[in-house]
């Protein structure tokens, strides 16, 4: 075990340091407001290439390319906090394992329902597509609401009860393009950060803090990244789901957890300084890698290549510390509050679009297209996307938060 591990593990037994990092909160949240604000772009006309994704097989990246990743990382960032606060709360390996396995099961189960509404057959399932979505997100929210203490047992009962048989329901009756039935075509952006989440978690939980462990699973995910970017995977090992089995998911995932286990290290001995130079080393070295592995295999986030896993990995990490040196320690978190609960109920803000998207169609609301145009759509996007967190905020206060 190394010095860095022995001091960290007896820190943890006896320092009172708050689990919770506001710059983490406040970096989720502004990552949910930029994936709601890209993927509202559809909406609009006249705007500049570079804020979309790059077309599949092409080598390059946009600012959409980077969302996804930067999420997946911020999962990973969360993951040794979450860990550490369940274990002072009395949790044992076992009951750790069994949260993060139904933790998972409730991300893919989304996941694949909003994967089948894009494809529906609408007059062969008789159902709308943005009627189908608005009945999943709804069941999404009845099943996994964290209710009050307060609230009947029987009314919480019949609420996960109804979700439930109307999931149910909905995927029986659910025909695709040719008559497909409900399946799993891919998992989604949910069910890929089930499958990321699940891989990087269960690590975590049995590296019990140990850096070395940690880092170490990290260079194995990267080097399957590369791995599988050169074809070189046995077929052995196609019972893996592709999302684990490629390596660049997990890879941007175990990236958090290691950052974020540093990070801890480094806050406990009050050392900013130190960690500062350290994650911009990191940063620049994962640049470098990136630009180097590129030359094999393309900058790509359709096709997950090492490039971009490093190259994200690196843009996150440069992100989390100008976010921390401004919120945590300049004392700026109040002055984004407004942006916190996308940053606390990530999954709930996520959902908001597809209910807006479903009432504005149905209800026939359209907006002028000088809004929906150039530097105008731009804004407007912005502010939808800033209305879908405000949203989230006043559900919170009325007892509306979800909790895998």
């Amino acid at each position: 075990m190394t010095q860095l591990e022995t001091a960290d593990r007896q820190a943890y037994r006896s320092s009172s340091v708050s689990m919770r990092v506001d710059a983490i909160d406040i970096l989720r949240a502004m990552t949910m407001i930029l994936m709601i604000f890209v993927n509202d772009l559809w909406s609009l006309t006249a705007i500049p290439d570079w804020l979309e994704h790059v077309p599949h097989g092409v080598d390059g990246i946009g600012l959409a390319d980077v969302v996804f990743p930067g999420f997946l990382f911020i999962v990973g960032m969360s993951l040794p906090f979450a860990m550490n606060a369940r274990r002072q709360k009395g949790d044992t390996n076992s009951a750790l394992v069994s949260h993060i396995i139904m933790r998972s099961i409730a991300l893919l189960v989304m996941g694949v329902f909003l994967v089948n509404g894009e494809s529906i057959d609408q007059k062969a399932t008789g159902i709308n597509r943005l009627v189908w979505n608005v009945l999943s997100c709804g069941s999404f929210i009845l099943l996994w609401n964290a209710y009050p203490r307060t609230a009947a047992k029987w009314v919480v009962a019949v609420a996960k009860g109804v979700a439930i048989a109307t999931l149910i329901l909905l995927a029986f009756v659910y025909r695709g393009e040719e008559e497909k039935r409900f399946a799993t075509h891919w998992w989604g952006i949910l069910g890929l950060i089930g499958w990321s989440y699940l891989a990087a978690a269960l690590v975590t939980v049995f590296a019990r803090n140990r850096i070395s462990i940690l880092l170490a699973a990290w260079v194995g995910f990267s080097m399957l990244s590369m791995v599988s970017a050169a074809n070189l995977l046995p077929e052995s090992l196609s019972f893996i789901p592709s999302a684990i089995r490629g390596g660049t998911l997990v890879g941007l995932t175990m990236g958090g957890v290691v950052v974020s286990t540093l990070f801890d290290y480094f806050r406990r001995q009050a050392d900013h300084k130190r960690m500062t130079l350290i994650f911009l080393l990191a940063a620049v070295a994962l640049i470098g890698v990136s630009i180097y592995t590129r030359t094999f295999w393309g900058l790509s986030k359709l096709d997950a290549t090492p490039a971009w896993l490093f190259l994200c990995s690196a843009f996150t990490m440069l992100a989390f510390l100008i976010i921390y040196w401004l919120v945590d320690r300049g004392g700026n978190a109040r002055k984004l509050n407004f942006i916190k609960p996308a940053g606390t109920d990530t999954l709930l803000c996520y959902l908001i679009p597809y209910f807006a998207y479903a009432f504005t169609t149905l209800l026939n609301l359209h907006l002028p297209n000088a809004l929906l145009t150039g530097g105008i759509g731009l804004l407007k996007s912005l502010l939808f996307a800033l209305l879908c967190v405000w949203i989230t905020g006043l559900l919170n206060k009325a007892g509306v938060r979800l909790k895998l």
